[in-house]
């Protein structure tokens, strides 16, 4: 069962601003992310040792500094706002694919990473959306469908998709540079 937040400073804060290079959606915050109002905090989950395995990141982020995301381009957001838990325990009604396509026409990100099909699907509109990048754009950003990094989707593992997302990305930064 779903494990709801009525109070909006439970929840765990978006982390966007305009024109970012990639944002990342998840479906739901888990109990443990929840309990440390910090993004993909669960010890098993394999979110931040890939964002700097990939080269995202320079150095191996601890889920608290979060924030600090911002500052290379990236930003975290979530389909379900208001529940806590794995995707088999959210519910339908609380998934507000409505809501993410707005961030994304207000901020404007050059891409989007769903890191879980689930919130893919539904964000997407497609039934079963495989992993990569994808043929559509969404509300003008290019869409990734990354492997989940939660431990309890490991046998799914792989890390091409996050390599493509990261060589995107790649890609921007070093065409920012050279027009420095």
């Amino acid at each position: 069962m779903a494990r709801a937040s009525s109070r909006s400073s439970h929840r765990l804060p978006d982390l966007l601003a305009p024109g970012l290079d990639l944002v990342f959606c998840g479906t739901a915050p888990s109990p443990a992310s929840f309990k440390a109002r910090a993004y993909y905090a669960n010890p098993g989950n394999a979110f931040w040792p890939t964002l700097h395995a990939v080269g995202l990141t320079p150095e191996r982020f601890a889920p608290e500094r979060f924030r600090e995301l911002l500052g290379h381009g990236l930003g975290l957001t979530d389909l379900n706002k208001t529940e806590v838990g794995s995707d088999h325990e959210l519910s339908a009604h609380a998934m507000d694919a409505r809501s993410l396509h707005a961030k994304l026409r207000r901020y404007k990100p050059a891409a989007i990473a769903f890191t879980s099909k689930h919130a893919a699907a539904l964000a997407l509109g497609v039934k079963a959306p495989g992993y990569g990048r994808q043929k559509e754009l969404l509300e003008g950003a290019v869409a990734f469908v990354l492997a989940s990094p939660s431990g309890r989707a490991r046998s799914f593992w792989t890390l091409a998709p996050w390599r493509e997302a990261a060589a995107f990305v790649a890609e921007r930064r070093r065409r920012r540079e050279r027009a420095a």
